[in-house]
């Protein structure tokens, strides 16, 4: 009698495996998310994948000292800002994942990012899962894209991927996306766990072997991270993420993980009808719209990587409209302005923690360093005193929860871009102009409390107390 098969329940969140069937996943906290699985597919589908894990042709341990070097050189795109964010180009053999909303522009970026790198005579194989090779071409066309080395393959099954890649010998690969990918010895739907983690393997040992690039688009959940195992973010050389905000033209590319370069770099397209376009200059670009003489509205100097860029934050108060006073934060981590209130209640003497309170960072930006803080703490002052903040000043600084500014890092890069861009006067931490020995001081404000740089800002409001 032939041995029954054990079964077992494994979570499409996680990947969190048990033996029976569970309502909600003991380790994400998902529901509903276990499927059934026979245990026997999941040891084949291992022992297989460790089969095939062998990288080099060195069977046995070497010296670290004595590994042959190779100067792999980068391959840049031609595209600068997604240059910047690989950290100056593409390495070969390596594999990077590409996340992002529905509708953000994953698909455009990777096909112009195909197109530049066709265009200095290298040849792509770009394989679309959930588009037709008409529908691709369409979207080539509309975005002027087309080139001869660039071959299309509507194809879901790993295997014919694979046997696709050995006969064409690209030398880079693109795969849209890998949630539409599966493997035949796999016995689940395509985008299960259990999927995706085989087929990013088989990827990924496809790579290292043929030292071929290869860049995978993933889908996102509703909480904004890659759908699929956690794994498959451990398992890639470089995690790239699409953000914007819908309603905005400008999209940003920032890096979460990269092997071979820094994760704080970011790159800024701007979302046209011939599809996506580099900025080069993106604090020009976020500046251009700021209203004249507005209360609210502050310049702040912001570092994204060695790249300083400044931003408009706006801030609003007014009376509440209802019982219980609102707080509405965008571009802005809401507990991080509420702390700031709480400060500007006790360090500056203004009474608004009962007040409406909207802060927003102009140009679907988003600020996620504290030397923004006195610029926000300066933006909610300035509309509750209807004061307008002069136009060209620019304001950085961290706050604690005293009201003493402290400093923050790279201030010369800051002072230095705020200049390029016309900024004759400048408010930051007293700690930082202290340290600027070899710079020209002229314009440039140091302050220790929240309340003397809010004395400097507001000085006739000031004197009428």
């Amino acid at each position: 009698m032939a041995k029954k098969k054990r079964k077992s329940y494994m979570c499409q969140e996680c990947g969190h495996r048990e033996p029976k069937w569970l309502g909600r996943c003991p380790e994400c906290s998902a529901w509903s998310s276990f499927e059934e699985y026979e245990e026997s597919n999941l040891k084949v589908t291992a022992e297989r994948a460790v089969a095939r894990g062998k990288l080099s042709d060195v069977g046995h341990s070497v010296p670290l000292t004595e590994v042959p070097k190779k100067d792999a050189e980068r391959i840049q795109f031609g595209i600068h800002e997604l240059d910047r964010v690989l950290g100056g180009g593409l390495v070969p053999g390596s594999l990077v994942l590409l996340g992002g909303d529905p509708g953000i522009g994953k698909s455009t970026l990777s096909l112009e990012a195909a197109f530049q790198f066709a265009a200095q005579d290298h040849h792509v194989l770009y394989v679309s899962g959930e588009e037709s090779l008409q529908q691709t071409r369409m979207r080539a066309e509309r975005t002027e894209v087309m080139h001869p080395l660039i071959s299309l393959l509507a194809e879901v099954d790993i295997e014919q991927i694979q046997k696709e890649v050995q006969r064409a010998k690209p030398k880079l690969l693109i795969i849209d996306s890998i949630q539409s990918v599966y493997c035949p010895d796999v016995s689940s739907t395509p985008g299960s766990v259990n999927q995706i983690r085989e087929s990013s393997a088989r990827l990924l040992h496809l790579a290292k072997r043929e030292s071929l690039p290869i860049i995978m688009i993933g889908h996102v959940t509703k909480g904004g991270v890659i759908a699929g195992p956690k794994l498959l973010e451990h398992m890639v050389d470089t995690v790239l993420y699409f953000e914007g905000e819908r309603g905005h033209p400008y999209r940003i590319l920032r890096a979460v993980k990269n092997r071979f370069g820094s994760t704080n770099e970011i790159g800024v397209f701007e979302m046209k009808e011939e599809g996506l376009v580099e900025v080069g200059n993106p604090s020009k670009l976020f500046l251009e719209q700021r209203p004249v003489d507005a209360p609210g509205s502050v310049v702040t100097i912001c570092m994204e990587g060695t790249r300083p860029l400044l931003v408009e934050v706006q801030a609003l108060v007014g009376s509440p409209a209802y019982g219980t006073p609102r707080r509405t934060c965008t571009g802005v981590d809401h507990n991080r302005v509420a702390m700031l209130v709480a400060v500007l209640e006790k360090s500056g003497g203004l009474q608004i923690s009962s007040a409406d309170i909207f802060v927003n960072v102009a140009g679907g930006f988003r600020l996620d360093e504290p030397a923004a803080d006195l610029a926000i703490i300066a933006a909610l002052a300035s509309s509750f005193r209807g004061v307008a903040i002069p136009q060209r000043l620019a304001i950085f600084g961290e706050v604690g929860l005293s009201g003493e500014i402290r400093g923050v890092s790279q201030s010369d890069a800051r002072t230095t871009e705020a200049r390029k861009l016309g900024f004759s006067e400048i408010v930051l931490p007293q700690n930082n102009r202290a340290r600027m020995l070899n710079e020209d001081l002229e314009g440039l404000i140091g302050f220790r409390h929240v309340g003397q740089a809010l004395s400097f800002l507001f000085p006739r409001e000031n004197e009428g107390k």
